[in-house]
């Protein structure tokens, strides 16, 4: 038995596929809304005039950088030439990379080798986002992510 295609079947059709669309799209759109953490720097422009002359500089310190978390303890190793390097922390924050909610500001203290705080954290991705100075007022800025296993 063939059935006959009548107006309000297309019409249906029509309102049915379109508002799913439009409702998949609101919902990604409300959620990428709520969850944006903010912004990076105020003025990407006014950023930009000074990026490639500071990434020189901090590449010209030779850190490397990398954070690790054993149980609660963050810790932050900085080295230079396979020395640690006692910097002076101007910021940190630990979070996560999508919303804010969780974010921490561990209060480092330098122990001879690395940088320890204490955090809570459970599974997943961190971040931790940093700026340290170095002695000659360089100033040192990076997101280390910090994996945290199940």
């Amino acid at each position: 038995m063939i059935r006959e295609i009548k107006g309000w079947h297309v019409a249906a059709t029509f309102v049915l596929a379109f508002g799913t669309i439009i409702a998949v799209n609101l919902t990604l759109a409300v959620n990428a809304v709520r969850t944006f953490p903010g912004l990076e720097v105020k003025n990407s422009y006014v950023a930009s005039q000074t990026f490639d002359a500071d990434r020189k500089a901090q590449h010209a310190l030779e850190w490397v950088v990398a954070a690790r978390l054993e149980g609660n303890e963050l810790i932050l190793d900085v080295r230079r030439d396979g020395t640690p390097v006692n910097a002076q922390i101007e910021t940190a924050i630990f979070g996560r990379a999508t919303h804010r909610a969780q974010d921490q500001t561990p209060e480092f203290v330098f122990d001879g080798t690395a940088f320890r705080a204490p955090v809570q954290a459970g599974a997943g991705n961190w971040n931790l986002r940093i700026k340290m100075r170095a002695q000659d007022g360089t100033l040192f800025q990076q997101r280390i992510i910090v994996r945290v296993a199940a």
